[in-house]
């Protein structure tokens, strides 16, 4: 059963792709009062109340959390990476500032919101150990903990310890391959496809695959998970649960790049694999004519995409044939959340709403 609910809402990392649809999604109900944190304002108009706050920094959280006393319900999305990301994965200091980021934000509000009702985290397919080697496909949530050192298992033991003799519930879902819309974030492979193709059509060049096999996976709108946090607020069967989330079909990387290609309106070349990382960075004199002769958004080349280069070259695996990396989603459906989206409308959609930004040129 499913209520209808509304309340007030903490949301934590509104700056990243997760956080900030999000906010957007319950910004526009007027159901629900939004406060939102982090260290960077969201790069968009909301109007929610915005609270600068460092989640490494105790006493700042104490002092700022400490008069959210109303708070119904949490959504924590706040995220720290190593600058190199995929080593990053295995590193014990991302796996404790992750940690002690998420204590931070909880313990001084659960002091003092006697109305909680529910919190809402994240993990994701690095559960199943996807980043170590391909799990079995479908990777499912009943399975035993995968044995690696995550920092998501940190957070769930930590959540699930504060529970407590409390009367709040928790959800954590794991999507697969994000897209959505965020500045400066870690993991916007999105935005990593996007600014390698206006580069590549301004140099006159065709768009091809920097990438190697077509491994089967799948991708997850932020807007859709942004509605299952929704959904989870008043479901009964979202209590204590654990779910993965997809857009509900299977892509390759390499089946996107002619989708890519129409909506910039260029011609697709033979694959040519290489290391994005280690090439786009040598491009920004190419990405400041563009914005200029574009009239674009005044966004350093370095922040545009930053860190998402190497979260790119992970999933485009270019010089090799990876095997599928596949989740079921047959718990979140039967829980009661159908809700999907076609990947190829998806990526059509929020490039169109980068370009809307004045980020991406027409």
């Amino acid at each position: 059963m499913v209520q209808n609910m509304s309340g007030n809402i903490v949301i934590f990392g509104p700056s990243g792709l997760v956080g900030g649809a999000a906010l957007r999604h319950f910004d526009a109900s007027p159901d629900w009062n939004v406060t939102a944190l982090s260290r960077r304002p969201p790069p968009f108009e909301h109007g929610a109340r915005f609270i600068l706050l460092d989640l490494m920094d105790r006493a700042a959280c104490e002092k700022a959390l400490g008069g959210l006393s109303d708070t119904t319900h949490i959504i924590y999305t706040a995220l720290y990476e190593e600058e190199d990301v995929i080593r990053g994965w295995r590193a014990r200091a991302q796996m404790d500032i992750n940690a002690t980021m998420l204590k931070n934000a909880l313990q001084p509000i659960d002091a003092v919101a006697g109305n909680l009702v529910h919190i809402s985290l994240f993990q994701g397919t690095k559960a199943y150990g996807a980043h170590l080697k391909p799990p079995p496909v479908p990777a499912r949530e009943r399975w035993a903990r995968n044995d690696h050192e995550n920092f998501y298992w940190y957070q769930e033991d930590f959540v699930k310890a504060q529970q407590q003799g409390r009367n709040w519930g928790w959800t954590i879902l794991r999507p697969q391959t994000i897209f959505g819309f965020a500045l400066d974030a870690p993991l916007n492979i999105l935005l990593a496809m996007a600014v390698y193709a206006v580069v590549r059509r301004a140099e006159g060049l065709p768009l091809c695959h920097p990438g190697g096999g077509p491994w089967v996976t799948e991708a997850i709108d932020t807007r859709l998970i942004a509605r299952c946090l929704g959904w989870a607020t008043g479901a009964a069967t979202a209590r204590d649960e654990i779910f993965n989330i997809t857009n509900g079909d299977n892509i390759t990387f390499a089946g996107l790049w002619p989708i890519l290609a129409r909506h910039f309106g260029m011609a697709m070349g033979e694959p040519e694999p290489m290391r994005l990382r280690e090439v786009m960075p040598g491009k920004a004199h190419i990405w400041e004519r563009i914005a200029k002769e574009h009239g674009l958004r005044d966004i350093p080349y370095e922040k545009l995409v930053g860190p998402s280069w190497q979260f790119a070259d992970f999933n485009f695996a270019a010089g090799k044939n990876p095997a599928p990396v596949v989740v079921s989603t047959i718990k979140l459906r039967q829980a009661g959340f159908q809700d999907c989206i076609d990947t190829e409308d998806m990526l059509v959609e929020l490039l169109t709403q980068y370009q809307d930004e004045g980020i991406l040129p027409r």
